[in-house]
Protein backbone atom coordinates (compact mmCIF):
# COMPACT_ATOMS: atom_id res chain seq x y z
CA UNK A 1 0.00 0.00 0.00
CA UNK A 2 1.45 3.39 -0.86
CA UNK A 3 1.88 6.08 1.82
CA UNK A 4 1.89 9.94 1.67
CA UNK A 5 3.02 12.73 3.25
CA UNK A 6 0.26 15.15 3.58
CA UNK A 7 2.30 18.86 4.70
CA UNK A 8 -0.40 21.31 4.94
CA UNK A 9 -1.21 23.18 8.36
CA UNK A 10 -5.05 23.79 7.64
CA UNK A 11 -6.57 20.66 9.76
CA UNK A 12 -9.75 21.11 7.62
CA UNK A 13 -8.19 20.96 4.10
CA UNK A 14 -5.76 17.79 5.66
CA UNK A 15 -8.56 15.49 7.22
CA UNK A 16 -10.31 16.25 3.83
CA UNK A 17 -7.34 14.90 1.67
CA UNK A 18 -6.70 12.01 4.24
CA UNK A 19 -9.70 10.77 4.09
CA UNK A 20 -9.96 10.60 0.71
CA UNK A 21 -6.94 8.63 0.10
CA UNK A 22 -7.87 6.43 3.01
CA UNK A 23 -10.81 5.70 0.75
CA UNK A 24 -8.73 4.97 -1.91
CA UNK A 25 -6.57 2.56 -0.46
CA UNK A 26 -3.46 5.07 0.20
CA UNK A 27 -2.14 5.33 3.87
CA UNK A 28 -1.29 9.08 4.73
CA UNK A 29 0.45 11.11 7.38
CA UNK A 30 0.05 14.45 8.72
CA UNK A 31 2.18 17.29 9.16
CA UNK A 32 1.09 20.69 10.18
CA UNK A 33 4.52 22.96 10.02
CA UNK A 34 7.06 22.86 7.17
CA UNK A 35 10.03 21.39 10.09
CA UNK A 36 7.94 18.27 10.92
CA UNK A 37 7.17 17.49 6.93
CA UNK A 38 11.09 17.82 6.42
CA UNK A 39 12.12 15.92 9.18
CA UNK A 40 9.45 13.05 7.87
CA UNK A 41 9.95 13.29 4.72
CA UNK A 42 13.81 12.95 5.27
CA UNK A 43 13.42 10.07 7.08
CA UNK A 44 11.98 7.96 4.40
CA UNK A 45 9.14 5.69 4.63
CA UNK A 46 6.89 7.79 2.25
CA UNK A 47 5.85 6.72 -1.37
CA UNK A 48 5.13 10.82 -2.10
CA UNK A 49 4.41 14.09 -0.39
CA UNK A 50 1.74 16.71 -1.08
CA UNK A 51 3.46 19.90 0.01
CA UNK A 52 1.07 23.09 0.86
CA UNK A 53 3.39 26.44 0.11
CA UNK A 54 1.95 28.50 3.15
CA UNK A 55 3.54 26.41 5.88
CA UNK A 56 4.97 28.11 9.60
CA UNK A 57 8.07 27.60 10.64
CA UNK A 58 9.71 26.72 7.26
CA UNK A 59 7.50 27.15 4.13
CA UNK A 60 7.18 25.07 1.33
CA UNK A 61 9.45 26.57 -0.97
CA UNK A 62 12.63 25.87 1.70
CA UNK A 63 11.24 22.27 2.45
CA UNK A 64 11.25 21.75 -1.02
CA UNK A 65 14.84 23.08 -0.96
CA UNK A 66 16.20 21.35 1.90
CA UNK A 67 14.60 18.15 0.52
CA UNK A 68 16.41 18.36 -3.12
CA UNK A 69 19.74 19.50 -1.64
CA UNK A 70 20.04 16.11 0.82
CA UNK A 71 19.08 14.35 -2.62
CA UNK A 72 15.96 13.19 -2.33
CA UNK A 73 13.81 12.06 -4.71
CA UNK A 74 10.80 11.51 -3.04
CA UNK A 75 7.88 12.80 -5.55
CA UNK A 76 6.49 15.90 -4.43
CA UNK A 77 3.29 17.39 -5.29
CA UNK A 78 2.77 21.36 -4.46
CA UNK A 79 -0.77 22.62 -2.88
CA UNK A 80 -1.33 26.03 -2.94
CA UNK A 81 -3.57 29.01 -3.15
CA UNK A 82 -1.10 30.62 -4.95
CA UNK A 83 -1.45 30.26 -8.72
CA UNK A 84 0.29 32.82 -10.38
CA UNK A 85 2.81 31.54 -13.19
CA UNK A 86 6.23 32.95 -11.24
CA UNK A 87 4.76 30.70 -8.67
CA UNK A 88 4.19 27.71 -11.02
CA UNK A 89 7.58 27.76 -12.18
CA UNK A 90 9.38 28.46 -9.28
CA UNK A 91 8.00 25.12 -7.54
CA UNK A 92 8.69 22.93 -10.65
CA UNK A 93 12.28 24.37 -11.10
CA UNK A 94 13.02 23.83 -7.24
CA UNK A 95 11.98 19.92 -8.08
CA UNK A 96 8.72 19.71 -7.56
CA UNK A 97 6.76 16.97 -9.99
CA UNK A 98 3.05 18.48 -9.99
CA UNK A 99 1.56 21.84 -9.10
CA UNK A 100 -2.13 22.00 -7.79
CA UNK A 101 -3.56 25.45 -6.78
CA UNK A 102 -6.42 25.51 -4.15
CA UNK A 103 -9.41 24.79 -4.39
CA UNK A 104 -9.01 21.49 -6.26
CA UNK A 105 -11.31 18.64 -6.77
CA UNK A 106 -10.20 15.22 -5.04
CA UNK A 107 -11.00 13.56 -7.88
CA UNK A 108 -8.32 15.52 -10.12
CA UNK A 109 -5.80 15.33 -6.75
CA UNK A 110 -6.09 11.72 -6.75
CA UNK A 111 -5.43 11.42 -10.46
CA UNK A 112 -2.19 12.88 -10.29
CA UNK A 113 -1.45 11.10 -7.16
CA UNK A 114 -2.04 7.77 -8.30
CA UNK A 115 -0.18 9.06 -11.94
CA UNK A 116 2.75 10.17 -9.94
CA UNK A 117 3.20 6.88 -7.32
CA UNK A 118 2.75 4.71 -10.98
CA UNK A 119 5.72 6.63 -12.68
CA UNK A 120 8.11 6.30 -8.84
CA UNK A 121 7.29 2.28 -9.03
CA UNK A 122 8.03 0.61 -12.38
CA UNK A 123 6.19 -3.02 -12.87
CA UNK A 124 8.25 -5.22 -11.26
CA UNK A 125 6.22 -7.99 -13.29
CA UNK A 126 7.72 -6.53 -16.65
CA UNK A 127 10.96 -8.52 -16.55
CA UNK A 128 12.59 -5.16 -17.29
CA UNK A 129 15.20 -3.49 -15.26
CA UNK A 130 16.84 -1.40 -17.75
CA UNK A 131 16.56 0.45 -20.67
CA UNK A 132 19.39 2.26 -22.57
CA UNK A 133 20.14 4.45 -25.70
CA UNK A 134 22.84 6.78 -27.28
CA UNK A 135 25.47 5.56 -24.48
CA UNK A 136 22.66 6.08 -21.41
CA UNK A 137 21.44 3.44 -19.54
CA UNK A 138 18.54 3.89 -17.24
CA UNK A 139 17.70 1.51 -14.36
CA UNK A 140 14.50 1.36 -13.74
CA UNK A 141 14.74 -0.27 -9.76
CA UNK A 142 17.47 2.60 -8.29
CA UNK A 143 15.94 5.48 -10.69
CA UNK A 144 19.73 6.23 -11.62
CA UNK A 145 20.91 7.06 -14.96
CA UNK A 146 24.63 6.22 -16.08
CA UNK A 147 26.59 7.59 -18.71
CA UNK A 148 29.83 6.67 -19.52
CA UNK A 149 30.52 4.99 -16.22
CA UNK A 150 29.16 7.57 -14.38
CA UNK A 151 26.15 7.67 -11.98
CA UNK A 152 23.58 10.43 -11.53
CA UNK A 153 20.65 10.33 -9.52
CA UNK A 154 16.78 11.72 -10.91
CA UNK A 155 14.62 13.19 -9.63
CA UNK A 156 10.91 11.85 -10.50
CA UNK A 157 10.21 14.12 -13.01
CA UNK A 158 13.61 13.98 -14.39
CA UNK A 159 13.19 9.84 -14.51
CA UNK A 160 9.41 9.62 -16.42
CA UNK A 161 11.34 12.38 -19.19
CA UNK A 162 14.16 10.40 -19.10
CA UNK A 163 12.88 7.43 -19.80
CA UNK A 164 10.29 8.65 -22.89
CA UNK A 165 13.41 10.05 -24.35
CA UNK A 166 14.96 6.69 -24.37
CA UNK A 167 12.09 4.27 -25.41
CA UNK A 168 11.87 6.85 -28.31
CA UNK A 169 15.80 7.23 -29.25
CA UNK A 170 16.00 9.42 -32.28
CA UNK A 171 12.78 10.37 -32.84
CA UNK A 172 11.37 14.06 -32.55
CA UNK A 173 9.04 14.25 -29.76
CA UNK A 174 7.31 17.35 -29.42
CA UNK A 175 6.63 19.82 -25.90
CA UNK A 176 2.79 18.53 -26.20
CA UNK A 177 3.70 15.26 -26.27
CA UNK A 178 5.90 15.57 -23.58
CA UNK A 179 3.82 17.72 -21.64
CA UNK A 180 1.10 14.58 -21.90
CA UNK A 181 3.35 11.74 -21.23
CA UNK A 182 5.19 13.33 -18.39
CA UNK A 183 2.59 15.77 -16.76
CA UNK A 184 0.15 13.46 -17.41
CA UNK A 185 -2.43 15.99 -17.59
CA UNK A 186 -2.96 19.54 -19.94
CA UNK A 187 -0.28 22.20 -19.10
CA UNK A 188 -0.20 25.53 -20.37
CA UNK A 189 1.32 25.07 -23.80
CA UNK A 190 2.40 28.38 -22.93
CA UNK A 191 4.58 27.21 -20.38
CA UNK A 192 8.49 26.28 -20.40
CA UNK A 193 8.46 23.82 -18.35
CA UNK A 194 9.68 21.23 -20.48
CA UNK A 195 12.63 23.63 -21.95
CA UNK A 196 13.36 23.74 -18.13
CA UNK A 197 13.47 19.73 -17.75
CA UNK A 198 15.18 19.42 -20.48
CA UNK A 199 17.71 21.80 -18.94
CA UNK A 200 18.00 19.68 -15.96
CA UNK A 201 18.56 16.38 -17.95
CA UNK A 202 21.11 17.85 -20.30
CA UNK A 203 23.00 18.70 -16.87
CA UNK A 204 22.92 15.12 -15.79
CA UNK A 205 23.38 13.42 -18.79
CA UNK A 206 25.58 15.76 -21.29
CA UNK A 207 24.65 18.96 -22.92
CA UNK A 208 25.07 17.08 -26.13
CA UNK A 209 22.86 14.17 -25.59
CA UNK A 210 19.57 15.47 -26.15
CA UNK A 211 19.04 17.53 -29.14
CA UNK A 212 16.72 21.09 -30.37
CA UNK A 213 14.92 20.26 -33.14
CA UNK A 214 14.10 24.28 -34.26
CA UNK A 215 9.92 24.15 -34.38
CA UNK A 216 9.38 20.44 -33.52
CA UNK A 217 10.72 19.28 -29.90
CA UNK A 218 13.48 17.54 -28.86
CA UNK A 219 15.35 14.18 -29.94
CA UNK A 220 17.70 12.12 -27.78
CA UNK A 221 20.77 11.27 -29.73
CA UNK A 222 20.21 7.39 -31.03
Amino acid sequence: MSYVLIAEDEPRISAFIAKGLTASGIQSEIASDGATALALALAGGHDLMLLDIGLPELDGFEVLSRLRASGSTLPVIILTARDSVTDTIAGLEGGADDYMPKPFSFGELLARVRLRLRAAAPDPDSGVNEISAGGIRLDLRTRQARVQGRVTDLSSREFVLLETFLRHPGHVLSREQLLSHVWGYDFDPGSNVVDVYVRYLRRKIGADAIETVRGMGYRLRA
